[in-house]
């Protein structure tokens, strides 16, 4: 069994908030505190340690009371910076990444992720969960961002940011990988909505 201990819990909060203006999108306020800080109290409760990767902001950042470190890439080059920064700075076993503007993940996250680690002998899990399609209709689909890595892939993601890789699918594909899906009944369809805009922010609070 993968213990909670062996696990680092990693909060993505270092992208630029394109689509919410330009605001530090970790800071914006959900139910009464900023994203970033109800997510890493959503995360805790499931890992040994937390920290946060972000790249504006750092002092308030640093006030959540949990280690904080800006991308290792220049330009806000995306979620594999972030992956990379947290594997760079990951003491344990495992990395579980979680973004900061899907503020309803699962509880049990990082026990059913490890679950899959374990079942498929993978050193990459990646959440798979509804999103609404085009046609309305929930499809399952693979929520890269939410990623369980064990530390072993290091070198791979260095090598792959080095050539210029930036997509997460495009560097997974590298490694015995398995998906996690949380589509089962009493699962929240809403667990992997993220905020990209102000608009879907309030509509998830409202939920």
């Amino acid at each position: 069994m993968i213990s909670s201990q062996d696990i680092t819990g990693l909060i993505l909060a270092g992208g630029r908030g394109s689509r919410m203006g330009g605001v530090d999108k970790g800071l914006q306020p959900f139910k009464g505190q900023p994203l970033a800080l109800h997510a890493l109290q959503r995360l805790q409760p499931q890992v040994g340690e937390c920290m946060l990767n972000a790249n504006r902001s750092l002092d308030t950042y640093q006030g959540f009371g949990a280690p904080v470190h800006p991308d290792v890439l220049p330009d806000y080059a995306g979620p594999l910076a972030g992956f990379l920064t947290g594997l760079s700075h990951c003491t344990t076993e495992w990395l579980l990444t979680v973004p900061c503007d899907s503020p309803c993940f699962p509880l049990d996250l990082a026990q059913r992720m490890t679950a899959a680690a374990q079942q498929a002998s993978a050193t990459i899990v990646l959440a798979a969960g509804p999103e609404v399609s085009r046609d309305g209709t929930l499809q399952v689909r693979p929520q890269p961002v939410f990623s369980l890595l064990h530390r072993s892939v290091l070198p791979s993601l260095q090598a792959f940011v080095a050539a210029g890789g930036r997509k997460i699918d495009a560097w997974t594909a590298q490694h015995p990988q398995a998906l996690c899906t949380f589509d089962a009944p009493g699962d929240n369809v809403q667990a992997f909505a993220n905020a990209n805009t102000l608009q879907e922010l309030i509509a998830l609070q409202n939920a």
